[in-house]
């Protein structure tokens, strides 16, 4: 004995009834077989629809009827050859006919019951189930048609009946005992009181219609075809990495089905239980995938399958409801006194949880149930509110669960720290928790804008350790950007395969356009797509990032731009990590850069800014392990300018001063303008970050500057400024000319002593730690508590597209 139920997807049109056909003329008729059938796709709403509009008077029902009608003649004519339709035809007519009429009365009187409301609605499964036995007649298959409503028995719960199962049972079992024949074909969702008035089974009825045949013949399956291959991990509509899952128990499933997996509803596993009828989830238009196994949980493990957490699912339209007050603390009956007066108005309670310290009890609800909740509780609790014992129950909409499911998370500690991690690094705010003592399900009330966010973050901690996405928004597109999207294409399979990273660029933006794909941009052909994007405007960049709501989000400037700076800190507090190469926002006034700073802890985030130093160079980094280990800064010598050691290195008088900055510039070492770099006011800016990094409050104006540029050569543009150079090349050459006389170098040096800090071009003697700094090399010596004599040197490129894209790409690893 098998039992099959075929949802209204699987019946919805003609095309997908042949092959329901097809799938049991194939598989299933060695055995004797129930099939179960759902109205025809989307009837069940005309019908109410139909029967509300008459309600209220609305005379469009009239043209619902004719729709209704229409559907199931389509259906008919496309199933059943001419020469046998004219008693389907008859059918429908008959039964459309019914249903008018009993909305015309509807409509008269301006009242729709339940009970009326059961009777029409169960039209759907009556008429799909007769033009689909029909249907088989017509195929040449034997079957026998079933009314449902004399097998099953319930009270007079109209749209919600309660079934009679000893009754139910009886009659099942002496029908299916005596009756011939080996397939048997019933409507699912109708029942019937012991009068013989229709009811209905509530949403979801079919299945457990379904269930309720299995459970009372005893039957060795019970199989639910569905338009999807199985129960999945999570929602395939929020997460596309969602995968199907083979094995699952009975409580795991109810688990899922009541937190929103709607591919089995919760009362189908109920009559199956206790007898333990293995169910199986499978799709009707790939019927051979293997689908989910629902069963018994034989030797403490799910069979085949041995994951701790079995799915992630959520509810949305979540309100919270919030009792608190003094006079709650240690006066027993509060909590039955607020769930007798949600009972009372019949509102369903999803989650519970209350403080310790009995100060507040929090439970959440349906928000179609807020207010009336509202006036129920503060009616309830009218004297307590009147003498300031408790405050007037508080409401909070716009929430939604999220839960983990699975039968042995409670073999496995951590499970809850790790979930609320994720969702914390993702700046996911928990409002409410709860967690049973059989530990299988741990659920969290969050913001329904971040219902998105946490179904990806969670799947991709417990389900997707070997490809953890992570979402790339890159401004900027010069060398450095550029040559910062070759090493992300160049190592995206070595992220993958070795760091379990899936590293996508989503969102490319320059002066001129903007690209954003969530999806991710392919990397390969990023210019000519960015190319052919709009007109770049960066609030709009912003706010498709923030709407977007992806998880493990990176902010990334690769610009000089002081207004792309002026964002960090409303990024951060959306909790998306920052990674600056442009030095302003750690050189800006101290009070923004705290700020910053402070916005990156607060919101559980990274602000990375290691290029603005030398390049690719642990300077940063190494000068905060120091810090954070306890050691104390006491001086600080550097190089800090690629592009002024190369200039010095490479300028003797051989060729003009203003030609080799321009080679600077053309070997990329310079900044656009290369008066930031020669003026010193770069350098200023990255002694600045390191005193900062010390420990130091300190501003720009506060550092000496001993300039070596004529004041000629600051005015006007770049095109002015190397005609400039050209005029002064006379003081440039003294410049050299001064240090060879004394055996000395030029070197452009950055110094920090004692709280003071200082920068200007100076004679190094060969005897000095930065005499020996060739080309675009940068250097810095750290002194300290720990290196008073000998300095901490780090020392290399300082400049150059490929160094500062690779420390930016290192700053990414670290924020991930």
């Amino acid at each position: 004995m098998q039992v099959l139920k075929f949802g209204g997807s699987s019946v919805a049109n003609a095309g997908n009834i042949k092959k329901v056909i097809e799938i049991v003329k194939h598989n299933h008729l060695k055995d004797k077989t129930i099939v179960v059938v759902s109205a025809l796709g989307g009837i069940t709403d005309l019908l109410i629809n139909t029967a509300n509009l008459a309600a209220i008077g609305n005379v469009d029902y009239q043209q619902q009827l004719k729709t209704l009608e229409q559907r199931h003649f389509d259906a008919v004519r496309e199933l059943i050859p001419v020469a046998r339709q004219s008693q389907s035809l008859s059918l429908v007519k008959k039964c459309c006919n019914e249903i008018e009429d009993i909305c015309n009365g509807v409509y008269l009187l301006r009242e729709l019951t339940a009970r009326t409301k059961d009777r029409v609605s169960s039209y759907g499964e009556l008429l799909s189930s007769q033009i689909i036995a029909d249907a088989f007649a017509a195929d040449g298959v034997e079957v026998t048609w079933k009314d449902s409503r004399e097998l099953i028995k319930t009270n007079d719960g109209f749209t919600n009946a309660e079934v009679n199962f000893a009754k139910t049972n009886g009659l099942v079992d002496e029908y299916f005992t005596q009756a011939p024949g080996n397939l048997f074909l019933l409507p699912g969702f109708i029942a019937a009181t012991d009068d013989g008035i229709t009811t209905t089974l509530g949403r979801g009825g079919s299945d457990y219609t379904a269930a309720i045949y299995a459970a009372a013949l005893n039957a060795n399956v019970l199989e639910i075809w569905t338009d999807v291959s199985g129960m999945m991990t999570a929602d395939p509509r929020l997460t596309s990495n969602a995968r199907i899952i083979p094995v699952i128990s009975y409580q795991e499933a109810m688990e899922l089905s009541h937190f929103g997996a709607k591919v089995i509803y919760p009362p189908t596993i109920q009559p199956v239980l206790p007898k333990e009828i293995p169910v199986w989830i499978k799709n009707t238009f790939s019927p051979n995938d293997a689908g989910t196994l629902i069963q018994t949980k034989p030797g403490g493990t799910v069979a085949g399958n041995n994951e701790y957490v079995k799915g992630i699912s959520s509810i949305n339209n979540i309100s919270l409801l919030s009792l608190e007050g003094s006079g709650m603390v240690g006066i027993p009956g509060f909590s039955k006194r607020l769930f007798e007066a949600l009972s009372s108005r019949k509102i369903n309670v999803v989650l519970i949880t209350q403080s310790s310290s009995e100060h507040s009890i929090c439970v959440a609800v349906d928000s179609v149930n807020a207010t009336a909740a509202k006036a129920v509780v503060d009616a309830g609790f009218a004297y307590e509110i009147a003498t300031q014992k408790v405050e007037p129950l508080r409401i909070e909409d716009g929430h939604s669960i999220v839960a983990l499911v699975g039968e042995n998370m409670k073999s496995h500690p951590g499970i809850a720290g790790k979930m609320f991690s994720a969702l914390g690094r993702n700046g996911i705010n928990i409002r409410a928790i709860a967690q049973g003592s059989s530990e299988k399900n741990i659920s969290a009330v969050i913001a329904t804008v971040d219902v998105k966010k946490a179904i990806n973050v969670l799947h991709g901690e417990f389900f997707e350790m070997a490809n953890k996405p992570v979402h790339l928004f890159v401004i900027g597109t010069g060398n450095v950007g550029a040559r910062l999207m070759e090493q992300i294409e160049k190592q995206h399979e070595l992220l993958s395969r070795k760091y379990h990273f899936n590293v996508k660029v989503a969102g490319i933006s320059n002066s001129r356009k903007m690209l954003l794909n969530e999806e991710g941009i392919e990397l390969s052909d990023w210019k000519n797509q960015l190319n052919a994007g709009v007109t770049a405007n960066m609030q709009e960049f912003l706010n498709t990032i923030y709407e977007w709501n992806l998880p493990n989000s990176i902010f990334i400037d690769i610009t000089a731009s002081a207004d792309v700076a002026e964002v960090y800190q409303q990024v951060l507090e959306k909790s998306i990590s920052v990674v600056a190469c442009n030095k302003i926002a750690a050189a800006s006034a101290y009070s923004n850069y705290k700020n910053i700073k402070e916005a990156a802890d607060t919101h559980n985030v990274k602000f990375l800014y290691e290029t603005n130093v030398g390049a690719a160079l642990p300077i940063i980094s190494t000068l905060n392990d120091l810090v954070h280990s306890g050691d104390n800064i006491q001086r600080i010598e550097a190089v800090l300018s690629g592009t002024l050691n190369f200039v010095f290195n490479e300028y003797n008088g051989s060729k003009s001063f203003s030609a080799v900055v321009r080679q600077a510039q053309d070997e990329g070492y310079t900044e656009p303008d290369p008066r930031l770099d020669l003026s010193g006011v770069d350098v200023m800016r990255k002694i600045m970050i390191l005193a900062r990094e010390a420990g130091l409050k300190m501003e720009m104006e506060e550092i000496g500057n001993q300039k070596f540029l004529p004041e000629s050569c600051m005015q006007g543009s770049v095109a002015d400024f190397y005609t400039a150079m050209e005029n002064e090349e006379t003081h440039f050459l003294q410049l050299w000319k001064d240090a060879e006389a004394k055996g000395c170098k030029l070197k452009f040096v950055a110094s920090y002593d004692k709280g003071k800090a200082s920068v200007g071009l100076q004679h190094i003697s060969p005897e000095h730690n930065l005499y020996h700094l060739y080309g675009k090399d940068n250097i810095v010596l750290f002194y300290t508590d720990r290196y008073p004599d000998n300095p901490l040197v780090i020392k290399g490129a300082g400049a150059g597209a490929d160094v500062t894209a690779s420390g930016v790409f290192a700053d990414i690893l670290r924020a991930i």
